[in-house]
């Protein structure tokens, strides 16, 4: 099988859809891998690495859409690479549909295949491809939230942790899995005084055992969540519906309850974002006021840290990846159900309820 590595086109991306160690594998089962010029430069890894362990490096994106069966990338396909991919094309990347009706649609009528890396399922249930970058999210929500609390990124001018005499910051966590997990336990390394809330008692028992005592747990309510916004110095959204557009737990006339220079961090934003007034923003233009709140709603947070995340995304990808090359799809799909479900189009169908639902399109069960 012919399989492509092209760079990624979005805005301060850096990270990258495969290793050299996955080229080798691949080329040594018998496979081609074609690699973009430059794709994994952002994560510090030279064209000179991925060609001595047998890549084919390709000067520009028309090579790897024209030629490649199965294309591995990092983020959903831009707008330039629609017209690109052809119809039976396996794209093995990130989508979030729900989140970009446009998306959804101009992909659909492309005919791809589109494996979607944040619905593909674990043996245990899990999101497997999904909660390595949720974990750089989450550890990142603290460490952005902690820079534009800062005068002069127009936050509150609050330290995290505080001082001896002064109370360190407080930080509302908006769902407790594994992105509200992480950010809970940096804002608690930092000292800051951190409340969890969830819909999932049973989750919120195992965040009280595990967190230490500066963290504590809310069920998720409309009462609790308005209360700890007035309180909150800076609020992580952090909740996910595989597949489907992120719940709003946060109204635009909440936003009148909550301190004026207090930060909104919304990790969710790939998914539509938690937070009535989200709006995709970029490395480059992270931020943006409504209402005297700080919003920070970068939708490629992990790109940032390029090559702390490649090497984390990739552990988890490749072996699907590598799995598709060398049994198809059909048959990969076959042996392992966690994997049909990251099928969320098929031959100019959705393939995936939750998606099909946002948009009220047709759906279809693959297989």
């Amino acid at each position: 099988m012919i399989v492509g590595v092209p760079r990624e086109t979005k805005p301060d991306e850096y990270r990258v859809g495969m290793l050299p160690v996955g080229v080798e594998e691949l080329t040594q089962a018998g496979h081609r891998v074609l690699v973009e010029h430059s794709a994994g430069m952002g994560s510090g890894i030279p064209d000179e690495q991925y060609a001595i362990h047998g890549a084919e490096i390709v000067a520009t994106p028309d090579a790897i859409w024209q030629q490649a069966e199965l294309v591995v990338k990092v983020k959903e396909p831009l707008e330039p690479e629609w017209p690109l991919m052809r119809a039976g094309q396996m794209v093995f990347t990130y989508f979030h549909f729900a989140a970009d009706e446009q998306l959804t649609r101009q992909v659909l009528q492309t005919g791809i295949t589109a494996l979607a890396y944040e619905t593909l399922r674990g043996q245990k249930g899990d999101l497997p491809c999904l909660t390595p970058m949720s974990e750089v999210a989450g550890r990142m929500s603290i460490q952005e939230g902690a820079k534009f609390l800062e005068r002069p990124q127009e936050g509150r001018g609050i330290l995290l942790g505080g001082v001896p005499g002064v109370p360190p910051a407080h930080i509302l966590v908006l769902g407790g899995g594994i992105v509200g997990k992480n950010a809970a336990r940096i804002a608690a390394g930092f000292q800051a005084d951190v409340v969890i809330v969830d819909i999932n008692v049973d989750r919120l028992r195992h965040l009280e055992d595990i967190m230490p005592a500066n963290v504590n747990t809310l069920f998720s309510d409309r009462h609790n969540i308005r209360e700890q916004l007035a309180l909150a110095d800076l609020v992580i959204g952090a909740v996910l519906i595989p597949g489907a557009r992120a719940p709003r737990l946060v109204s635009e006339a909440d936003l009148a309850a909550m301190k004026p220079g207090a930060v909104i961090v919304d990790v969710s934003i790939d998914q539509g974002g938690t937070f009535e007034t989200s709006r995709p923003t970029t490395h480059a233009q992270p931020t943006y006021i409504v209402d005297d709140v700080v919003h920070y709603c970068v939708t490629n947070m992990p790109g940032a840290v390029g090559r702390t995340s490649t090497y984390a995304l990739c552990n988890v990808t490749f072996p699907y990846a590598f799995r598709l090359a060398n049994q198809g799809l059909q048959a990969a799909c076959q042996s392992d159900p966690g994997l049909a479900a990251a099928v969320n189009m098929h031959a100019g169908r959705v393939t995936n309820q939750a998606v099909a639902e946002t948009f009220a399109i047709d759906f279809q069960k693959f297989g």
